[in-house]
């Protein structure tokens, strides 16, 4: 399903009046892609998936865009944030075809840092890139070199920055067919490392690693099963630090009817009222064993914690959250 027909179905299950390049979302999915990251900067949410118009070529990416709402309910497409010709070093590993996946971003002093994956993954290992803005819509201009590749059993895929209250970026990535994390401190420029801390890879981690803490306690939530698999699922383990150890606590976010193999996600805070909320993929079908095919569908939904501080299983829905203005 192209934008297109996306903003049609919603004229006429609604009856509102969308433009093109918008999207009125008084239902889930707010827009499409994958593997999205929602943050909020200024009066905005912002929302950064991987895009691919083509339902057949989940992965083949040639650019980024970003999606904007100041309530939850409205997003608009911007225009193309970083373009893959514009990657000086894309073509260095001298395989014949490149594409990108899976951004994570990240503010820090008035910039706006897109850390993304560049495949292919075989025969040539991923890489990670990293690009700078004024703006969170960009344009964005990459540093001139990777961040970091993939080898040895490690597959440089699905970075995410988490900045923790001292100020220290902790990067976050790895997963897919290594199943392996890897963390590194950042230097304060945010687009080198300091150094790799040793951390022991969580139960059950697939991919899409995504850092959060709330009161002291640490939430690292990651992606786990078959990208195109209704077994696809977001599980979770909290810690004391940013970089554990793990304390496990399970899968929060599993298929649904008519929403399949729910993943990479990210967690998004509303910096009034406080409450959390996720923004996952989903394949709409129906379909119980794999391959998923056709467009996968960025969702957001609210999330509740408990006194004890685990989180409350989320239930994947058509319904989106009631309009959450920003301050």
């Amino acid at each position: 399903m192209n934008r297109l027909s996306l903003s049609t179905l919603r004229l006429l299950c609604l009856g509102a009046c969308c433009v093109a390049g918008s999207y009125c979302a008084a239902e889930n999915p707010a827009f499409p892609g994958a593997d999205p990251h929602v943050a909020v900067f200024g009066n905005k949410y912002w929302g950064y998936p991987s895009h691919s118009t083509n339902p057949n070529i989940q992965f083949h990416s040639f650019d980024f865009v970003a999606y904007s709402s100041t309530d939850l309910v409205k997003w608009e497409e911007s225009e193309p944030i970083l373009k893959i010709e514009d990657i000086s070093w894309i073509k260095e590993d001298g395989a014949k075809d490149h594409w990108l996946w899976a951004p994570g971003i990240a503010e820090k002093n008035g910039k706006y840092y897109l850390y993304f994956s560049v495949g292919p993954q075989n025969p040539t290992p991923s890489r990670i890139g990293v690009a700078v803005s004024d703006a969170p819509d960009g344009k964005f201009e990459d540093i001139g070199q990777p961040l970091l590749t993939g080898g040895d059993g490690f597959e440089a895929i699905d970075p995410m920055v988490f900045q923790d209250k001292d100020g220290t970026a902790y990067f976050y990535a790895g997963g897919s067919a290594g199943a392996k994390l890897r963390v590194f401190r950042m230097k304060p420029n945010m687009i080198e490392f300091d150094e790799e801390i040793k951390v022991d890879t969580p139960p059950n981690f697939t991919e899409g690693a995504f850092m959060h803490e709330i009161d002291g306690t640490y939430y690292l939530s990651y992606s786990h099963g078959g990208w195109n698999n209704p077994n696809y699922s977001v599980h979770y383990a909290t810690a004391k630090s940013p970089v554990g150890p793990w304390e496990y606590h399970g899968a929060i976010l599993t298929s649904g009817p008519k929403h399949k193999g729910p993943g990479h996600h990210s967690f998004f805070q509303h910096p009034k009222t406080g409450q959390w909320y996720i923004a996952y993929h989903y394949w709409p079908s129906t379909k119980n064993e794999p391959p998923l095919e056709g467009q996968r569908q960025c969702a957001i939904q609210k999330v509740t914690f408990h006194a004890d501080g685990t989180i409350d299983k989320v239930v994947p829905s058509d319904e989106s959250p009631e309009p959450a203005p920003l301050p």
